[in-house]
């Protein structure tokens, strides 16, 4: 693959993907880490001259935080230091004009690709190619330049559509992204630890089910939902107000394969010892073989517990690289932070090479400080994917316009 400082872009105008796709609150977005992750991209370029497309999407039609990049843009300028111009249209005759006239030095940021129908759908990049947004900008591209690995796990126009018709690069994101997650599933030092929670059950069992069966995970400890389905698939019983829960989010149905998993790799996947759960509006942890247990007909489980998190944290300072997805809990309620903050913060203090990612693992860290964690990933779905096994499309894009332009054009000489 190409990487940023492979071409060459003095007075070239160069597309650049990134993913600022961020939480909003009251109409405001509230956190720009996303941002900040892009900039040494975002300057590098302009350092070589270039004139900048900015291209990124906001949420999804219909959800609430679907919205324009005004905003977007705004805040990539104040990190910059220099203006970004918001340009209202895609790919339309006005953002055409606006990207002919760009000078070098000088950035702008198109609209919202979702408020494009071509950029809602995943379809193979030959037909991505065919769109009309790829038709329409690619005559005024010279280099596309990909920085949203936060993506990667997706196929649209904007993502790969230009593979074959521009050379595309790596940016400097994307590189220290797939540079730590190799590291971490090909050659991390032993043992190697996979932390898996949240709520994305089915993509956490695909990466449970292929790390285990290639040898590339020696343990697997569960927080969150996940650890749910897989404690039933145990045989434990979590009660009728959780198992109703599951079954309201499309979750119980998951339980055989995790015990499929289970029948295979049992002694290396971890579930909790205890829970917590909302007791009268407070924190009540429960071991799942008390008598107590009987409150899980009753009261939802929020978090892992105490004496879970004490055996978890034992492990991970032991580990030679842990990659860990998803909180333990309800982290956003102070309560039930426990768990989440515990793991997180024995991963930070573990020696090991660690990769964290998923949105809310990112917030987590945030919010309560978490130091000492060696890479955190700006891609949760597109991280699962990779340890699932899976080929990300935009890796594979990545691939394929180096194959077909690698004879074409003069690479820099990095000796220079």
């Amino acid at each position: 693959m190409f990487r940023v400082d492979d071409l060459f872009y003095e007075e070239k105008t160069v597309f650049l993907r990134v993913d600022l796709n961020s939480p909003i609150e009251d109409g405001k977005i509230t956190s720009d880490a996303r941002f900040r992750a892009v900039i040494p991209t975002i300057k590098y370029l302009l350092n070589e001259g270039a004139r900048l497309v900015i291209a990124t999407h906001q949420s999804r039609p219909y959800n609430g935080d679907y919205t324009t990049t005004e905003e977007h843009a705004e805040i990539l300028g104040k990190l910059l230091g220099q203006e970004v111009e918001y340009v209202e249209d895609i790919f339309g005759r006005y953002a055409r004009e606006r990207i002919r006239s760009l000078k070098a030095g000088e950035v702008l940021m198109l609209e919202n690709l979702r408020f494009a129908a071509e950029e809602v759908f995943y379809k193979p990049l030959e037909e991505c190619e065919k769109t009309f947004f790829v038709r329409k900008l690619s005559p005024l591209i010279d280099n596309v330049v990909n920085d949203a690995f936060a993506s990667a796990h997706r196929s649209q126009p904007s993502l790969v559509g230009f593979a074959r018709l521009k050379p595309m690069a790596m940016g400097l994101l994307m590189e220290r992204e797939v540079t730590a997650l190799e590291k971490a599933y090909e050659r991390g030092e032993r043992p190697r630890v996979y932390v898996l929670g949240g709520a994305k059950v089915d993509d956490s069992l695909k990466v449970a089910e292929n790390v285990l069966r290639s040898g590339r995970a020696d343990l697997i400890l569960t927080g969150g939902l996940v650890s749910q389905v897989f404690t039933l698939a145990k045989g434990f019983n979590l009660g009728n107000a959780n198992i109703e829960f599951l079954t309201k989010k499309g979750l119980l149905e998951l339980v055989d394969w995790a015990e499929r998993i289970l029948d295979e790799f049992y002694p290396l996947i971890r579930t909790p010892v205890d829970f917590a759960i909302d007791y009268r509006g407070g924190r009540l942890e429960i071991d799942l073989l008390s008598e107590e247990k009987r409150l899980f007909d009753s009261y939802p489980i929020m978090d892992i517990g105490s004496r879970t998190v004490e055996k978890y944290r034992e492990i991970l300072l032991n580990a030679g690289t842990i990659v860990a997805n998803g909180p333990m809990g309800v982290f956003e309620r102070e309560e039930f932070a426990v768990g989440t903050v515990g793991v997180f913060r024995s991963i930070g203090e573990s020696k090991a090479f660690s990769v964290v990612g998923g949105g809310h693992s990112i917030t987590s860290i945030q919010k309560y400080g978490i130091k000492g964690i060696s890479h955190i990933s700006t891609g949760g779905g597109a991280m699962l994917s990779f340890f699932a096994g899976e080929k990300l499309p935009v890796l594979e894009a990545l691939r394929i316009s180096y194959e077909k332009f690698r004879e074409k054009i003069k690479r820099k000489d990095r000796n220079l």
